[in-house]
């Protein structure tokens, strides 16, 4: 009996782990009520009278070694001692929620994306604009009834100052500052002082696009917005309705075919299956002239649509002020997107 004492004193030696449930299962098997130790303490009764001395000796060996090993296991557990190492000891030890982009983001680098595919190239300007770039040298002069289409954010202190209202601005300065051929897209904020509503809002984000060149015509323009619209929407269906703005004529809305398939669409679409996603035109010679561009030798067209208005489209957004309020419940629907 007393080798048996030893073979387990050695499996107790040789024992190891940093697993909680392991250590358990291991204090359970020996010392536990109905454990190795409790069974060979009750088999002392039954050794012999010269061994007893040599057996209580062993017995109490294994008895110590088991409580030794058992309270350091726990401790290394505890204390994570035992842990594996992990190959990067910078990483943090808590998980880290990912990121993910704003769904106005995803949306303006999509579109991005599509333009300059078929070689537009991105141009930017200042969001606090003076009165010539923003509204005179778009053939809109002081006291133009269509100015009233744009209610305007200026600054008191200069009144030909204001914060722009469309980045048609930009498109001016990069006419002004490069000889056709030009082929660009203006993403961009802009502010117009309109009551804030589930539709509309006084912050919003445009992409316009500009084309100029020699015997550019209106087919030109369908072909790229039916290009366009094949793209992001997976739909070249398209209908242009004739309109007006300054700065473009002939002028046109465009609207995209949704369908009629479901409840949503009979609402959005107002039960016509048709969506209006832009505006856009052959640019006014006027425009071209005001930029120094030869409108003899020159055409072009332009065109523009809300970020906002897409990514209502694309993602069944309801109301356009979840996009400015940064709920995190909101955003959080995004985040597969890329």
């Amino acid at each position: 009996m007393i080798d048996r004492i030893k073979e387990y004193l050695k499996e107790v030696e040789a024992f190891n782990s940093t697993e909680i449930q392991e250590i358990e299962a291991f204090r359970v098997s020996y010392a536990g009520k109905k454990g190795i130790l409790n069974g060979l303490f009750a088999a002392f009764r039954d050794v012999p009278a010269e061994e007893k001395k040599a057996y209580g000796q062993e017995l109490n060996a294994l008895k110590e070694a088991v409580s030794i090993k058992i309270a350091q296991l726990q401790k290394e557990a505890k204390s994570g001692s035992g842990k594996k190492q992990i190959k990067d000891p910078t990483r943090t030890a808590f998980p880290i929620e990912s990121g993910n982009r704003h769904p106005l983001a995803v949306v303006k680098n999509r579109i991005i994306d599509i333009f300059t595919q078929i070689g537009f190239s991105i141009s930017e300007g200042p969001e606090i604009e003076d009165d010539w770039h923003n509204f005179t040298a778009l053939n809109l002069p002081a006291h133009h009834p269509a100015r009233d289409m744009q209610d305007t954010f200026f600054i008191q202190t200069d009144p030909d100052v204001l914060l722009r209202t469309h980045t048609s601005s930009v498109q001016v300065r990069h006419m002004e500052n490069n000889q056709p051929p030009i082929r660009t897209i203006s993403p961009g904020r802009v502010f117009r002082n309109e009551a804030i509503s589930s539709r509309a809002h006084c912050i919003f984000h445009q992409i316009e696009g500009l084309y100029i060149a020699k015997d550019v015509s209106f087919a030109d323009l369908k072909q790229t917005l039916m290009y366009f619209t094949e793209a992001l929407f997976g739909n070249s269906k398209i209908r242009l309705r004739p309109s007006y703005f300054p700065f473009t004529e002939p002028s046109a809305e465009v609207d995209i075919y949704w369908g009629l398939e479901t409840e949503t669409d009979y609402r959005i679409t107002k039960g016509t299956g048709w969506l209006e996603i832009m505006g856009c035109g052959m640019v006014d010679p006027n425009v071209l002239e005001n930029c120094g561009i030869d409108p003899e030798e020159y055409s072009g067209f332009a065109f523009g649509m809300g970020i906002e208005r897409i990514a209502m489209l694309l993602y069944q957004v309801s109301d356009i002020r979840l996009f400015f309020e940064n709920d995190i419940r909101f955003l959080k629907q995004f985040k597969a997107t890329l």
